[in-house]
């Protein structure tokens, strides 16, 4: 890291912060590449695809998960130099919170539409939150170098859908950069510059924190007021935690400690702070000596959705699983972790994410970065649960269920789902959300392609309805949601008995409608799983104490009259039946062993 460089007092009217927003795949990050680029932030032999992304599984995956913060220094044509601040937000509708964060320390948005797919619907929810953030936006028009590029339709489609005016959209093709001027010209002539006061008493918000091996809790800020420098004794406002700084930097996306960050300014403070958990994102940092009156509003708490249960594979792991989920949580305010037993699985650990991409990439951070092999169970999403005595209580894991007669009422949370999908595949989606007990809300049309509104419970979502709406319109469709409210349900807890004895693992919450069908399904798969044993095992899937779906392994059998040659038939009949008493005996006594992969591939439920 170099030197601390003197300050520059930058003037406001000089300062350009803004965001770039855009549905997965649109090119935030090549945008951002480039501008990076252009504007000398890195020099070419440092350059590489997606500078900003900057954890593998970004990279492979070729998707924001963090939203990262980058400083530019732009010579304009006027003579002037700007310094741009570029906050690169995720795409994908589990990291919305991200992008929710990223917008309160900007004033400005670039909303990248790809010229050849159009308005998708994360497009929309993203540039929503942007206006509800009261920012200004510049329209870009990203891959106009496409065969496929319509640039005149999307922007039709812009003014029609959004209602943005599209007439200064600036074309662009951020791969082989051809129009980034344009887009440099536009940020700096039609985004605001911030307002604040240097003479003010400190406020700055902390937009993000995360763990560095060698600097301890970097902490991400927007200076609103007031000026923040090294050595200087600042307080968190929620929690009144007082702290030194050590450092004051910015990012050039290099990490480059300077004196002082001025109003207007974005960058990162480093304190001897020991857990991410100790800054609380959304919080106001202020003077310890000069404290300023009113805190920033903040950011909503981001809420986990779905639930499951992760176990090491050798029971042998459990520490070493303990130590790599408190190190994810020290980069991931998001992730939460309790202990939970299971009878069938051991220990391990219930933990809440924002989405099932969320999940999935826990998971793949936990087995390749820490070397674990892992078993999720199946995911499951809060209920509410009403009790005849009138408490409530919120239920993570189904096999936590309280006695039935017990229970007053059921509430499933239920969510706002925009799909946007082309004409020809409009029955096929109405068909899969009837399916999932899905309530039409609304049906528009955006030129040759159809907006529908759906009202959906969650727990019908969890499970691969995006893998199944991205088969049925052959990967054409979008689709993004908001959680909406909690509903009361006909819900019912599906138990799986092997050999009589009940599997915490595979109990799970369903409507009663589609609770035979499931039970049925979950019969058949665990037959075809599970090896054969010496004595017949039954599988039955029940709903309290009645069962409604059973499957039997038959048994593997020994011939046990193979050495009679002959002689008289009560011979064998002896024999058969003294081995038939062996095997009643052995199925009230002998334990069946369900392999670990079985698990994994009976939740694997298809349709």
């Amino acid at each position: 890291m170099s030197a601390p460089k003197p300050p520059v007092k930058t003037p406001l009217s000089k300062i350009r912060n803004f965001s770039i927003v855009a549905h997965i795949d649109h090119g935030k990050s090549t945008l951002a590449d480039r501008l990076i680029q252009l504007t000398g932030g890195l020099e070419l032999r440092e350059m590489k695809e997606q500078v900003l992304d900057s954890m593998d599984i970004e990279r492979e995956r070729g998707i924001t998960i963090k939203a990262q913060t980058v400083r530019l220094s732009y010579d304009a044509d006027d003579g002037q130099t700007y310094v741009l601040n570029l906050i690169d937000t995720p795409g994908h509708v589990d990291f919305a919170y991200e992008v929710n964060r990223s917008l309160a320390a900007c004033e400005g948005s670039l909303l990248v539409v790809d010229a050849s797919q159009g308005v998708e619907a994360q497009t929309l929810a993203n540039v929503y939150q942007a206006i509800e953030a009261n920012h200004e936006i510049v329209s870009v028009l990203n891959k106009i170098d496409l065969p496929a590029a319509e640039p005149a339709r999307v922007r039709q489609q812009i003014e029609d859908v959004i209602g943005l005016d599209a007439s200064e959209a600036v074309e662009i093709s951020a791969k082989t950069g051809k129009g980034i001027d344009g887009v440099l010209r536009a940020i700096v002539d039609r985004l605001p510059p911030p307002v604040g006061d240097r003479e003010a008493p400190l406020k700055a918000l902390l937009v993000d924190s995360w763990y560095d091996a060698y600097l301890g809790v970097v902490v991400l800020i927007r200076v609103f007021d007031g000026t923040i420098k090294k050595g200087q004794k600042v307080r968190m406002m929620a929690t009144g935690a007082t702290y030194e700084l050590d450092r004051v930097g910015v990012f050039t996306p290099k990490l480059v400690e300077i004196d002082g960050l001025g109003p207007g300014e974005l960058g990162f403070v480093t304190a001897s702070i020991k857990e991410v958990a100790d800054t609380n994102v959304g919080d106001t940092i202020t003077d310890d000596r000069r404290p300023c009156v009113d805190a920033l509003p903040g950011f909503r708490p981001a809420q986990p959705v779905v639930f499951c249960g992760l176990f090491p594979v050798d029971a042998n792991d459990f520490d070493d699983l303990r130590a790599a989920v408190a190190r994810l949580r020290l980069n991931d305010a998001s992730f939460t972790f309790e202990m939970e037993t299971s009878a069938a699985l051991g220990f391990g650990f219930r933990c809440g994410f924002l989405g099932l991409l969320h999940l999935e990439i826990i998971t793949e951070r936990l087995e390749r970065e820490f070397n674990l092999e892992l078993i999720a169970t199946a995911p499951s999403v809060v209920y509410e649960i009403e009790l005849n005595n009138g408490d409530e209580q919120k239920l993570h894991n189904p096999a936590d269920m309280p006695d039935p007669v017990k229970i007053a009422a059921i509430r499933e949370p239920w969510i706002a789902a925009t799909i946007l999908t082309p004409d020809e595949y409009l029955g096929s989606v109405l068909k899969l959300c009837q399916d999932r007990r899905g309530i039409q809300r609304n049906l528009t049309y955006v030129g040759n392609r159809a907006m529908v509104e759906y009202g959906l419970p969650l727990n019908e979502v969890v499970f691969d309805f995006y893998d199944r709406l991205k088969s049925v319109t052959r990967g054409y469709a979008s689709f993004d949601y908001q959680i909406d409210d909690y509903r009361e349900g006909d819900l019912v807890k599906l138990n799986v008995l092997v050999n009589a004895e009940p599997v915490d693992a595979l109990s799970m919450l369903v409507h009663r409608s589609v609770a035979e069908t499931r039970g049925r399904v979950l019969c058949e798969k665990l037959k075809e799983l599970i090896p054969q044993h010496l004595f017949k095992i039954p599988i039955q899937a029940a709903i309290g104490g009645r069962i409604i779906a059973r499957e039997t392994i038959s048994a593997l059998r020994k011939d046990v009259t193979a050495k009679c040659y002959g002689g008289d038939a009560t011979r064998k009949r002896k024999l058969l039946d003294k081995q038939k008493a062996g095997k009643k005996r052995m199925r009230q006594f002998g334990k069946v062993e369900i392999p670990q992969e079985a698990f994994i591939k009976a939740l694997k439920m298809g349709e």
